[in-house]
């Protein structure tokens, strides 16, 4: 089994390299854990409250939950995963029962802010794009999936998502193994490199 940490800012292209590793690798013996599912639930404050949370901070995510679930797949056992709706900003009733498989991918903007965390990955990977470009995915993915207005978008940004990232997503790149920039020629040369090194690392955990 390998345990693959994705990070990197906001719209930075994570899904993307995530996909692209599904689709070179037998998907069917891959699994994704979404930090988005681990953010913490507050049902005791209002909808307007739970609005204002600042969900770049790693403050906002149950990483105990997510260490459990990850430490629990590395053992064998199979989890029920949370899933977060960003329209009611709360957790679900509903879950999704993920079982262990060859390789765990585990992808969010602050899965290398947490030092336990890190520490149950086998490969570490940022996705670096420039700010202007996560800018503009962050804006469409917020109206389209997330129901906000251009303003809310735009404010949240410079308030929280901005300063957020240069304090704790940024530096968290310094952990990585392998940095993948999010250009078009450069990332599909990265991505080669990345499926080679999945590889490798994985002939030789079934060979040891």
């Amino acid at each position: 089994m390998l345990v693959i940490g994705i990070a990197g800012g906001t719209g930075s292209g994570k899904t993307t390299v995530v996909n692209n590793i599904l689709r070179d690798l037998n998907a069917e013996s891959v699994i994704v854990i979404s930090q988005d599912n681990y953010y913490k639930d507050h049902p005791e404050l209002s909808f307007d409250e739970r609005s204002k949370i600042n969900f770049d901070h790693p403050r906002s995510i149950d990483f105990e939950l997510l260490k459990e679930h990850v430490a629990l797949l590395k053992n064998g056992v199979s989890i029920e995963q949370p899933v977060y709706s960003f329209i009611t900003h709360s957790r679900k009733e509903e879950t999704i029962l993920t079982h262990p498989q060859s390789v765990i991918i585990v992808e969010g903007i602050l899965v290398l802010t947490d030092p336990d965390l890190r520490d149950l990955f086998d490969v570490k990977i940022f996705v670096h794009a420039d700010s202007d470009e996560r800018l503009i995915r962050r804006v469409r993915r917020d109206i389209q999936e997330r129901g906000r207005d251009l303003d809310e978008v735009l404010t949240r940004y410079q308030k929280t998502l901005k300063p957020m990232h240069q304090q704790f997503i940024e530096p968290s790149k310094n952990y990585a193994d392998i940095i993948i920039p999010n250009m078009k020629k450069k990332n599909s040369v990265a991505i080669k490199v990345l499926s080679t090194v999945i590889k490798e690392k994985l002939n030789s955990k079934t060979t040891v």
